[in-house]
This record gives structure tokens, C-alpha cells and sequence, in this order.
């Protein structure tokens, strides 16, 4: 059937080490070149070429790729390639350029990538490098592989630069020659014991380089101290490829780096200098490429600079996957003659139904890919496509989990191996065969952890002798070993193993799934497997125990109860409460009549039955009668959710009593059955989602019929028929509101408030609402808004608590209840109002009532006197309005009183007797606002009172607005003249006048006043002040006759004397300022007060004027006069006359332009002049009239 003989060797194990002439050309024969590969050999072959015409420092290559992606391979495909004996010894160009033959473009980068001599050094860092790694391992090992590449000693430097050293004499040959003469041996096979041949090697030594015996040995034993540097080896690799032409290229090919240098920060940095320097020094002749099994930038954990510069080093990246492993199986093994193709297709049309029914395989995450057409058939037969991709994982996984030998770890089994293998043991099968996936076990066997083989052994042990196991169960163990690791992606449950298992075409499902099942149930008995739900999984010895001491802990009921409760409420239906009509309901939850959480007052009850409850026992009466006033959940008996809780608890339980019993040897088992345990718990909350799927629903006495739907879908519908029947009276709310200004609108009329007709939205609410405050107003029980929205969330009413104050906003709005705070009252459009109605803190300290009603009578008298007393016809007739315009205008008008009140203190006004009595009366309805009713009760009793006063209260208003102004004129003109009367004496009318002024201000204690004489001020006043002003004008003219005459003394008295100048000055500013204040004076007594003041001045004046000259004129003297004898000058100077004092009157002043009518007139007039003479005549020597 194959169309290369299936049982030839081939080496599925690439090393970078085999030299077997035969390997070698049958890979390169053999080398599959993939669209992927294709790609790869496209960027590689690109950046190396480009390099010959122009040099470059970017020589690093990095080829990454997990187990299994043939990076080793590609690497040593590479090196055939590249390396000019290797190429020309195996024609391997030759055969690529076939390979490239479909693409010009690889064809033309590998003629050009080819034009020089190269030479390889390929090897594997892991197998050559040092046991002991420090920091220059890496050095070490390119240094060693380069020498030996040179034919050099390279595992040893000392040995090696002796070599190299006798090479760049011309001497090594003879060196040789002299050692084999000394030791009897040839050096080659001799110098791997260097360190014991000292007298050998110093011999030779001192016969070739003429050295002296001390200087050999001190050189042989002194050299192992020698350090090779980075620098050091760059320079003799440069010196080599500086030998050659300049096409030349040397290319060191590692395999396994990234394994080999993992995460130590140092190596990493040392092959980074290496490369780098590699590249500075030697313009593209040296080239660095690498494998490892992941990317370089996934190895790399150091800092940002670092990671870079290491990044930089590898400028070629190739990254290699799997997913062309299949390609490669199909061409290298897998390939058919064409008798076979005829004879498979033949199988396939016969088979096609059943094949694409065989392969369904049951709860797997992923796409399983089977047979999509003949040609998947013939290219994979008698493999199936799952068993590429699912084996790939599985040796990815075993190897993750460290249950392999060093050889899989490492890469030494491939997938071609594999699959080879596994065909093998079909090769003489009938055509409609097909491989089981256990065969794959066997190709690993022998690599495999000794824990694992053990266990198969033991099994198939135990099937020989018949100890409880048959032989079949073996080949079940072994399948379910290799989908250990990828339960997630092939859950290993008996549907699932019996197509694993698969080894015919015609395979008779139903006989193969009883077979598989009694094989499973027998595994389990003697604890080869374990078990998750429907799930089962291979044991190794160590989880054999572990199991046996999981299953025999012992879990508390209660325990699994409240772990069903929390995947219910917690992964299942989480919501904490229920939404129904717009309202949201709390509801308890129970678990088989236990509570969970916190308990709900006067909520929905939502319960579920459990296996770990005795439902078994209960009828069907007995579940409707439980279900009474809660919605009841029956979970399907038949899920197996109670038998995974109580297994995952087992595990809990048992890892927790553990804990410290952690060794590294039980930390994986451990870690593996805290994930079973989390899987168990995963499958149990599926289990339970669908037992309520599958359950029984009942609800407030009524098993109930409901559609078909998810877990909360069905949830949520007993809910919903518990919420109607429990909460009957939630549709009163037919119109619920959402924002608070939908509440604010109602409380300010711009939305239709109820007016308890029905007619209008939440009608029954409302008048739900409004019975209930009447019922509370007949108990006299006090009612607050915390107790209103207690009532009407609760059963029956269930309305959401925004509603509810909604509802009673209708009620406010449409005056039919109060609303107090603190003791007051408050009006629907207070802002606050909302607050009062929904916030928790105030609502328990807001009461709300119904409200009383003013009778007809008393409301009309009310605002028939409002009308009155206010002067308006604009009086609210409804009782809310009419109480926000008493509160607002008696308020006002209190305000004016008071203030009225006030002004008593400055000046006398008549009726303060009346305002009294007006203020008190308001105080005294203002005092009961807090309380509406209290306050138009307090109104009407004042009626009559106000009444009594209301003739003088409206006098009184008039006097305020009216006749106030001039009053107060006439007030405060009486006391400006008040001094002045006397001098009114000569005048018998004007003094009538101010008479009738003081008996028109004087306001009777006890009496009525006359507000009638007050407009008889404005005349009386006019009169007065007329004849006031003639008075003061007078005044004025004899005062500023006084002046103008003190003005004339002082010049007169100052003369033409330029010292008393500044004296002059100053009196004379003096009198201009006195002049000024007669303007401003309006009392005679006021200017006759300052007349004195005006002659003191003057006296002054003059006297300062005197002094000043006679001081002057002295000074003059003394001065002109010779100076005398002693005797003649302490004789006393003869005293200077007195000058006379001579007053002047100006006559203008003093005989002022005037009528005589009267004797008295004359004689009066001449008094005054008479005075005003011996006034000025005092202090002086004369007076004199000018």
C-alpha cells in the first residue's frame, strides 16, 4: 500500500551530530519543503546573500519553535546546504534546487547564498557545551568547537593553544613526531590525558622550540591559569577567515541555545558580546545561528537595554510551528501507490456514511477534524486528522508534566517516529483498518516515567491473570493515559475512548460503547482511573493512593448543601433581587429549608429541593402545600451535581488537611487535584443547570407549566406568577414614575395630580392611600412618611418606593393631605418636599395626614376679610392657597407694622395705641402656621377684633402712606426755631402760627387724634419759615457789618507795616470763614452767639498787631544808636509813649436801612447803636465813625 517500504529506518530523531553517510542523503531526500518552510528558507536565504555584496554586522540567525516543529532539522538542512564538502559530497544543492523548482525566486537566493566557499560548525551546545555552566560557558564552547574545527584539542585550551602555537611555527608535525618517539603513542590519541604526560610533552618541547627543560615545565604547569576572552577568540577567527578568499563564509550552527542558556541573565549576555563582537570584527564572513524551543524575546527577562541589544545581536528571526507536521508524516511515510489510492477510494465511497458517523466524538472544545473528502482519506489513511493535532498536544503535555525520560524531553522522539511505528502494526491489516490512538502509547513506552509504565505493566499483569481485569482494559488504560493532559480538549468519557479506540471502519458503536464502559467500570473498581462526572482519568501509584485516602473523607451534609447554594446563587441566578412590573423584590433564598444569606423581611421566597434533602419521600400534594407563599424548585433527581460537590469537597478537605505535608514529590499531585477538584465543581454547576432545566416548578400552592428555557429564564417565570399572586395589589401602580422631577412636576400642578375620580394615572393608589390616612386620622394615630412607605412596599402592595412617594405627592397636590416637618407644616412646592417624601433620614420625622377642612362659612369669612383688611380681590379660594397667602401677606403686613412700630421711638405719632393692638392680633394668627388648619382658625377668630380697630387702623395706614412726610416735616421744622420764638415777640401773628404748629404735632394721650388739621401744616410752616428767613437775613447783615468793621480796625491799625503783614492775613481769612458760617446758620441764636467771638478776635488782632511793631521798631533803634560806656549802658532806657487804641466803626454797618412805625421802633434801633458803640469803645482809647 506505501509507497516507500513503511519498515525502513528512518531517523525521526534529528541530531545535528550524525555523520552516517546513508542518513545523511536520506534526508535530504526525503525533506519535506512545506508553505511554511518555503517562507522560512525565503527570509533566511535572503538576508545571508545580501551580505556578499555588502557586509553586514547583523549575522545572528535565531530559529525558534516548540517540540516537534523541526528546528533541529531545518538547522542541519541548513548546513548541508551551505557547507562546500558536505553540498558537493551529497549533490545536496543539486537536489534543493528540484525542491525550489516551483518558486524561480528560492532557486535564484540559493545560487546566490551558495557562490562561496563556506565551512560549518554545527553542534549541540546542550551535548558539547561544559557540565558546569558559568557565566563564559558559552565562550568556552564556541572556542572549543572552533579549535576543534581547526583539528585542534579543543576540550582543552591549554592543549590547544600549544597546538596553534606550534602550527604558527611550522613545528606542530614534528612536535608529533618528537612526542610519539618520547610516549610511544601518537599525540591524537594521547592528548585527551594532557595533564598526566608532563615529561612526555616537555620533552618534545625542548626538542622542537629549544626551550629549556624549567621554562617547558613552568610553562606546562603555569597555562591552565590562562583566561580566554571574548575579544581574544574574536581575533583568531578573524585571522582565520582572513586566510581565505573574500567570499569565503564560516558559520557556527548551534542547536538547543535556548535550552541551554534558559534564563540565566549572564549567558544570555555572553552570547550577545560574542555575536556582537563577531559582527563588528568580521564584516559578514562569520554568521551565528541558534535554536531554541521558544522565541528569543520570550527567553529574554532582563531590562529594557538589555533585552534590546540582545535583540538587536539576532536580526534574523525564524520562527517555526507544527501545523505542517501532518504534510510531512503524509509524504515521508504516509505516501500511497497508485493501487492503493484505487483501492482506498474504493473504501471510501463504500464508507463514506459511515465514517462521518464514527467520528463524533461527545463534549470536546474544539473542532475534531476527520475525514473531509476522499483525498483526506487516501493521504492520511489509516490515520485519522484528529490524531496529528491531539497527538502533537499530547507529547507537548506529557513533556510539559515532566513524565517522560530525558530522550522526549529533549526532542529524541519525533512525531514521524510515531506515526511510522504505529503504522506498522497495521501494516498487514485488512483496507478497512484504522490505527487506535493508544498505538501511540506503545512508540513512547520506553521513554516514558517509570511511575507510568509501572501502572501499565501492573494492569496488564493483573488482565493475564485474570485478577479482575481483562486484556481489553489495558489498551483502555493506555488511551486514557495519553489524554491525560488534554482533558479539556478531549474529555476522556466512555463515548469519547470508544472512538479513540477505533480500529475498524465498521466498527459497531453500540457493541464498542458497552465494551468500553464495562472496561471503564472495571478500571475504576481497582482504582486505575479516577472518575469526574461522566469523565475518567488515568492514575499513576502515587494518585492511586491519594484517591483511596479522597474517598474515604467524610463530608458533612450540611457542608454540601450550602456548596449547592452557592453555585445556585452565585454562578446561576445571582441577581439579589427580582424585577417585575418595574419594581425590584429582595427575595430569600433557601436550600432545602435552610437559609442562605441574610433573611428578608415580608419578601418573595425562592427555595430549591436538592437530592440532599428527603424529596424522594415527598408527594405531590406535599410539594404544592410547601410551596405556599414561595416559589419552589425541585432540581432533576437523576443529575449527578450532589455525587461532583461531594467529590470536590472530598478533595477540598483533604488538600486542606495536608497543607503542610507538601513535598516535592506530592506538590504536583497536589496541584492535580486542586484542578480535578475545580473541574468537579465546574461540572456540578453545569449539572445543576441543567437539573433545574429538567426540575419541577411550583409556586404559591400551583405546580406550575412552564416553557422551556434556560436555567434563570425558567427561574424567573415561577418568580414572576409568585410576585402576581403574592403582591396583588402592585398594578394600582399603572403608571410608575421614574425621576424625582416627575414627582416635583405632580407637587407643582404641571402634572395632572389625582383627584381620587379614577380617571387619572395610580387613581386607585391614590385612593388606596387617602382611605388608609383616614383610617389613621380616625384612630388619632400619628402618621410618618417612613411608616406610609413601610405599608406600601410590603405585601400586598409591593411598590417601589419612588411610587409610593409619587402617590402621596397626588395627594399633597390635590390638598387632600398635610405634610409636616419638625412640627410644620410644609406646602407641595417647598424644593425640599421630595427629600421629605423618600430620603431614609427624613422621612421617620415627617408626618403626613389627612387633611381638615375649613367649613364653607368659615373659609368665606375668612377671605371676605382677607379681602378687606389686605384691599385686594385676588384671595385663593382653595384652602392650600388661601394658607400660603395668609402666611405670606399678614406676614407682610406684620413687617410694615413693626416697622411703624419703630419710628414711635423718634417721634410722637398718633395711633400707636391702635398699631399695638394691629401687631399683636397678627402675631397671634401667625403663630399657629405650622399647622394649616390651626392658622385659618387663628384668622377667623381675629375677625371681630380686627373689626373694633379696623376705622383707626385705616386712618393709620393713611397717615403712614399719606400724611407721614409732612408730619415729620412739621416735627422737625418746630424744633429747628424752637429757640428762636422769642424773638418773634414784635410779631403776634407769626407767633399765632407756631402755636397752631405745636398744637397740631401734640398728639392727646388717650384721645382721638385729628388727622384732619395735619394738612394745615404746609401753610403755617411756609408763614413760619418767611418769616423766620427775614429774620436771619437781618441777623446776617448786622453780623457782617461787625465784620467788615473788625476787618477796617485791623488794617486801619496795621497801617503800611510790612512785618504785622502775615498777622493781617491771617485774621482776615478768619472773618471770610466767619462769613460763610452766618450763611449757614439758621438759628438767630446761632449768629448773635457769635458776634462776641468777632470783636474777641478783633481785640486780639490788634493787640498782636501792636506788639509786633513795637518789637520792631526797638530792634531798629539798638541797632542805629552808638554804643555807650558801660555805666551809661546799664542806665534804664527812657520808655516810648503808648500809642492810643482807636477803634473805627464802619457807619454802615451800624446804621442799618430800616422803617420806623413806632416810637419804641426808634428807641430800640438807637439802643443797639448805642451798645454796639461802648461795646467798641472797650479797650480802646477812642471810637471813631468811618
Amino acid at each position: 500500500m506505501f509507497a516507500k517500504d513503511i519498515n525502513r529506518p528512518i531517523n525521526g530523531v534529528i541530531k545535528v551530530n550524525q555523520e552516517d553517510r546513508d542518513v545523511i542523503r536520506q534526508e535530504v531526500d526525503e525533506y519535506v519543503i512545506t508553505d511554511e518552510l518555503r517562507k522560512h528558507f525565503r527570509a533566511f536565504l535572503t538576508a545571508y546573500g545580501k551580505a556578499f555584496a555588502q557586509p553586514t554586522a547583523d549575522i545572528g540567525v535565531w530559529i525558534a519553535g516548540f517540540f516537534g516543529s523541526g528546528k533541529s532539522h531545518f538547522l542541519k538542512i541548513l548546513s548541508y546546504l551551505l557547507d562546500s564538502d558536505l553540498a558537493a559530497a551529497y549533490q545536496v544543492r543539486a537536489c534543493f534546487q528540484e525542491k525550489f523548482a516551483p518558486s524561480p525566486e528560492l532557486q535564484h537566493l540559493l545560487t546566490q547564498a551558495t557562490q562561496g566557499e563556506t565551512e560549518t560548525i554545527l553542534f549541540n551546545i546542550d551535548i558539547e557545551g561544559p557540565i558546569n555552566k558559568d557565566k563564559t560557558a558559552v565562550l568556552r564552547v564556541f572556542a572549543k568547537m572552533f579549535y576543534n574545527h581547526l583539528g585542534y584539542y579543543g576540550e582543552d585550551l591549554q592543549t590547544a593553544r600549544l597546538e596553534q602555537y606550534l602550527a604558527g611555527k611550522g613545528k606542530l608535525d614534528a612536535f608529533r613526531q618528537a612526542f610519539a618517539a618520547a610516549y610511544g603513542d601518537s599525540w591524537e590519541d594521547a592528548r585527551d590525558s594532557f595533564a598526566f604526560l608532563e615529561d612526555e610533552v616537555v620533552t618534545a618541547m625542548t626538542q622542537v622550540l629549544g626551550m629549556s627543560e624549567a621554562s617547558a615545565r613552568d610553562w606546562f604547569n603555569n597555562s591552565s591559569r590562562q583566561e580566554l576572552s571574548i575579544a581574544q577568540l574574536v581575533r583568531e577567527i578573524k585571522a582565520y577567515v582572513a586566510g581565505k578568499p573574500d567570499n569565503f563564509r564560516l558559520l557556527f550552527m548551534i542547536d538547543e541555545v535556548g535550552q541551554y542558556v534558559g534564563r540565566d541573565t549572564d549567558m544570555l549576555l555572553n552570547l550577545q558580546s560574542l555575536v556582537e563582537d563577531l559582527g563588528a570584527q568580521c564584516g559578514g564572513k562569520v554568521w551565528v545561528m541558534a535554536t531554541g524551543q521558544e522565541a528569543l524575546d520570550e527567553i529574554i527577562k532582563l531590562r529594557q537595554d538589555e533585552f534590546s541589544r540582545i535583540m538587536a545581536r539576532f536580526k534574523t528571526r525564524l520562527s517555526l510551528s507544527s501545523s505542517s507536521v501532518d504534510e510531512v508524516i503524509q509524504r515521508r511515510v504516509l505516501a500511497k501507490t497508485d493501487a492503493a489510492e484505487a483501492v482506498l477510494a474504493r473504501v471510501y465511497e463504500e464508507h463514506a456514511a459511515s465514517l462521518a458517523n464514527l467520528f463524533v466524538f461527545k463534549d470536546t472544545k474544539t473542532d475534531v477534524h476527520t475525514y473531509r473528502d476522499l483525498h483526506e482519506f487516501q493521504v492520511n489513511y489509516p490515520f485519522i486528522p484528529y490524531q496529528f493535532l491531539l497527538l502533537q498536544k499530547v507529547f507537548y503535555q506529557v513533556r510539559k508534566h515532566g513524565q517522560t525520560g530525558k530522550h522526549l524531553s529533549g526532542g529524541e522522539r519525533s512525531m514521524l517516529s510515531s506515526f511510522q511505528e504505529a503504522a506498522q502494526k497495521v501494516q498487514h491489516a485488512q483496507e478497512t483498518a484504522l490505527v487506535p490512538f493508544y498505538r501511540f502509547y506503545d512508540t513512547m513506552n520506553t521513554f516514558l516515567d517509570g511511575s507510568i509504565r509501572r501502572v501499565v505493566d501492573r494492569c496488564e499483569k493483573a488482565a493475564q491473570r485474570g485478577e479482575g481485569l481483562e486484556p481489553f482494559d489495558v489498551t483502555v488504560l493506555k488511551c486514557l493515559y495519553l489524554i491525560r493532559y488534554v482533558e479539556d480538549e478531549m474529555p476522556g468519557n466512555a463515548d469519547n475512548v470508544m472512538i479513540l479506540l477505533a480500529d475498524d471502519i465498521n466498527l459497531d458503536k453500540i457493541k464498542a460503547r458497552r465494551r468500553v464502559q464495562a472496561s471503564l467500570d472495571r478500571l475504576l473498581r481497582q482504582n486505575y482511573v479516577g472518575r469526574t462526572g461522566d469523565v475518567f482519568q488515568f492514575l499513576t501509584d502515587e494518585e492511586q493512593e491519594m484517591q483511596d485516602a479522597i474517598r474515604n473523607e467524610e463530608v458533612d451534609l450540611s457542608q454540601i448543601r450550602e456548596h449547592i447554594g452557592k453555585l445556585i446563587f452565585a454562578d446561576i441566578y445571582k441577581a439579589s433581587k427580582f424585577h417585575y412590573q418595574n419594581s425590584d423584590f429582595a427575595f430569600n433564598k433557601i436550600i432545602d429549608g435552610a437559609l442562605m444569606g441574610q433573611s428578608v423581611t415580608d419578601g418573595l421566597k425562592l427555595e430549591f429541593l436538592t437530592n440532599a434533602s428527603d424529596v424522594s419521600s415527598m408527594n405531590e400534594l406535599s410539594l404544592v402545600g410547601r410551596s405556599a407563599g414561595e416559589a419552589l424548585v425541585v432540581l432533576d433527581a437523576e443529575s449527578r451535581y450532589y455525587e461532583f460537590v461531594e467529590e470536590s469537597l472530598q478533595i477540598r478537605k483533604y488538600l486542606n488537611q495536608h497543607m503542610r505535608e507538601r513535598t516535592s514529590k506530592l506538590a504536583g499531585l497536589i496541584g492535580m487535584q486542586e484542578a480535578k477538584a475545580t473541574r468537579l465543581e465546574g461540572r456540578a454547576l453545569e449539572a445543576i443547570r441543567d437539573a433545574i432545566r429538567q426540575g419541577r416548578f411550583y409556586a404559591d400552592g400551583e405546580h406550575l407549566t412552564l416553557k422551556a428555557g434556560e436555567a434563570v429564564t425558567r427561574i424567573n417565570q415561577a418568580l414572576e406568577y409568585l410576585a402576581r399572586h403574592i403582591y396583588s395589589k402592585l398594578a394600582y401602580i399603572d403608571q410608575p414614575v421614574a425621576t424625582e422631577d416627575e414627582i416635583r412636576a405632580i407637587l407643582t400642578g404641571t402634572q395632572p395630580a389625582a383627584d381620587l375620580t379614577g380617571k387619572l394615572p395610580n387613581a386607585q393608589a391614590t385612593r388606596d392611600m387617602a382611605e388608609y390616612l383616614q383610617v389613621r386620622e380616625a384612630q388619632k394615630r400619628r402618621t410618618t412618611m417612613a411608616d406610609v412607605q413601610s405599608r406600601y412596599q410590603a405585601v400586598p402592595y409591593g411598590w417601589r418606593e419612588i411610587d409610593v412617594a409619587a402617590v402621596a405627592a397626588m395627594l399633597l397636590a390635590a390638598q387632600q393631605a398635610t405634610l409636616k416637618y419638625a412640627g410644620a407644616s410644609v406646602r407641595p412646592g417647598d424644593p425640599h418636599v421630595v427629600d421629605l417624601l423618600r430620603k431614609r433620614s427624613e422621612i421617620g420625622r415627617t408626618v403626613i395626614a389627612q387633611r381638615q377642612q375649613l367649613s364653607q362659612a368659615r373659609l368665606r369669612a375668612a377671605t371676605e376679610f382677607l379681602g378687606e383688611f389686605l384691599n385686594t380681590m385676588s384671595v385663593p379660594r382653595d384652602q392650600n392657597g388661601l394658607v400660603d397667602f395668609i402666611k405670606r401677606e399678614l406676614q407682610k403686613k406684620l413687617d410694615t407694622y413693626k416697622a411703624w412700630e419703630r419710628d414711635y421711638a423718634h417721634i410722637t405719632y398718633p395711633g400707636q395705641l391702635t398699631l399695638r393692638l394691629a401687631c399683636k392680633f397678627l402675631q397671634e394668627i401667625l403663630a399657629a402656621q405650622q399647622d394649616d388648619f390651626a392658622l385659618l382658625e387663628a384668622l377667623v377668630a381675629h375677625i371681630d377684633d380686627f373689626e373694633r380697630i379696623m376705622d383707626d387702623l385705616e386712618q393709620l395706614e393713611s397717615f403712614f402712606d399719606n400724611q407721614r412726610e409732612l408730619f415729620d416735616e412739621g416735627f422737625y421744622f418746630f424744633q429747628s426755631i424752637g429757640k428762636d420764638i422769642d424773638y418773634f415777640q414784635d410779631q403776634p401773628e407769626i407767633l399765632q402760627q407756631i402755636n397752631r404748629i405745636r398744637a397740631i404735632l401734640h398728639v392727646p394721650e388717650g384721645q382721638p387724634y385729628d388727622y384732619t388739621r395735619i394738612p394745615e401744616l404746609r401753610g403755617l410752616i411756609d408763614a413760619v419759615r418767611a418769616a423766620h428767613n427775614a429774620l436771619l437775613a437781618e441777623k446776617r447783615q448786622q453780623q457782617q457789618a461787625i465784620v467788615d468793621q473788625c476787618v477796617y480796625n485791623i488794617k486801619e491799625a496795621a497801617g503800611q507795616t510790612t512785618c504785622v503783614r502775615e498777622i493781617v492775613d491771617r485774621y482776615n481769612n478768619y472773618y471770610l470763614g466767619q462769613l460763610q458760617k452766618f450763611e449757614l446758620a439758621h438759628s438767630i441764636v446761632e449768629l448773635n452767639g457769635m458776634k462776641d467771638m468777632l470783636y474777641e478776635q478783633q481785640e486780639r488782632a490788634l493787640q498782636s498787631i501792636t506788639s509786633t511793631i513795637q518789637h520792631h521798631e526797638e530792634a531798629a533803634r539798638q541797632k542805629v544808636e552808638p554804643q555807650g560806656t558801660d555805666a551809661e549802658q546799664k542806665k534804664p532806657a527812657t520808655p516810648r509813649p503808648k500809642l492810643p487804641v482807636v477803634h473805627t466803626v464802619d457807619r454802615r454797618g451800624l446804621f442799618t436801612v430800616q422803617t420806623f412805625h413806632s416810637e419804641a421802633e426808634i428807641d430800640a434801633y438807637l439802643r443797639r447803636i448805642g451798645d454796639t458803640l461802648k461795646q467798641q469803645l472797650k479797650g480802646a482809647d477812642s471810637v471813631r465813625l468811618s
